[in-house]
């Protein structure tokens, strides 16, 4: 059977990415290539290893074999006994270094694939992308500097002024897993130009699930015409309407994260509940498994990733693409 295509996008949850691979092996196995992959967090992280060509099976070993626990990796003011997560985050501006994860993901992706330019596509006449959107990966970060959501590599150029193609795969994914607070944020240096004056400047990036943890939208085309393939979206939570198990928000770490939780879900539901979202997003549940338990048990990782799978068997078994089209592309 010849492949056919979709484009994909993953919402962002931490540990909980590994029910992303177990959905994305079940698409595989139906027959799915994917030339475009948006994600956040850990759906960027999904997103980048499957958009580099990592096979599903290969990808669920790493995320298996992973020890969750060593993205807390600290500095030694981190370890300051009472104190010491408090003044991270009044002097370091997050409790953890990112720079494990760092060594990880640039571990995992070919060297052809260490900068964007290893992730062009080639030209397509029929789409509507514009040359800076000629990629298979999209990463969602949120630019609290500049106060908006930066999309990149589409909006090197443009927010930045920096050729795309140059830019670091693994930077981009380290800025948007920064979940506030809980991982050191990146930093972003660039120039501006003013009256042929050059100001240096910095922008601080974070988790992009502040404002787009879900950009099941970001592919579709802009010129009223109908796709040619399908856009899936995996979403690591029940359907809009599901009760959530309330969690106390018992320290100021916790609140902070709470917080954040609430309003990406916030403007997530604002778009979620629409029917062409929910006719087109698999959703899978995750048992309560919050997005920083880094502690995952073998048999919680096996959990999510059978959870995953099935999820996405029961999706495929009622997906129609011409069904799709006449009830939301017409």
């Amino acid at each position: 059977m010849a492949p056919q295509k979709a484009d994909l996008v993953l919402e962002g949850g931490g540990v909980k990415g590994i029910a992303l691979a177990g959905a994305v092996s079940v698409l595989k196995e139906h027959g799915y290539d994917f030339p475009r992959v948006a994600g956040t967090s850990a759906g960027a992280i999904v997103g980048a290893l499957t958009a580099s060509g990592m096979s599903a099976q290969q990808m669920y070993d790493v995320m298996k074999a992973t020890d969750y626990n060593r993205f807390r990796d600290t500095a030694f003011i981190d370890r300051i006994p009472v104190l010491g997560k408090a003044l991270s985050i009044a002097f370091q501006e997050g409790i953890y270094e990112g720079r494990y994860f760092e060594s990880f993901l640039a571990e995992m992706l070919p060297d052809a694939h260490e900068t964007f330019a290893g992730l062009r596509l080639d030209p397509d006449p029929s789409s509507t992308l514009t040359d800076d959107q000629r990629y298979k990966l999209v990463v969602m970060v949120s630019d609290v500097s500049l106060r908006r959501l930066v999309r990149l590599p589409w909006d090197y150029r443009d927010t930045y002024g920096l050729d795309p193609d140059g830019q670091s795969v693994v930077s981009a994914v380290r800025a948007s897993m920064s979940i506030p607070f809980f991982f050191e944020p990146a930093t972003i240096d660039y120039r501006r130009s003013a009256d042929g004056t050059f100001t240096d400047l910095s922008s601080t990036l974070v988790d992009g699930g502040m404002l787009s943890n879900f950009p099941i939208a970001c592919f579709d085309r802009n010129d009223a015409r109908p796709p040619r393939w399908p856009t899936f979206g995996i979403k690591l939570s029940n359907r809009v309407g599901s009760q959530r198990a309330p969690s106390l928000a018992d320290s100021p770490l916790k609140l902070a994260l709470a917080m954040i939780a609430t309003m990406r879900e916030f403007y997530d539901g604002m778009h979620i509940d629409n029917p062409d979202t929910l006719a087109r997003t698999i959703f899978v549940d995750t048992f309560g498994i919050n997005a920083t338990d880094f502690d995952l048990s073998a048999s919680d990782a096996d959990r999510l990733y059978e959870s995953g799978r099935s999820s996405a068997e029961k999706f495929m078994a009622g997906w129609d693409f011409e069904e799709y089209l006449a009830g939301f592309r017409s």
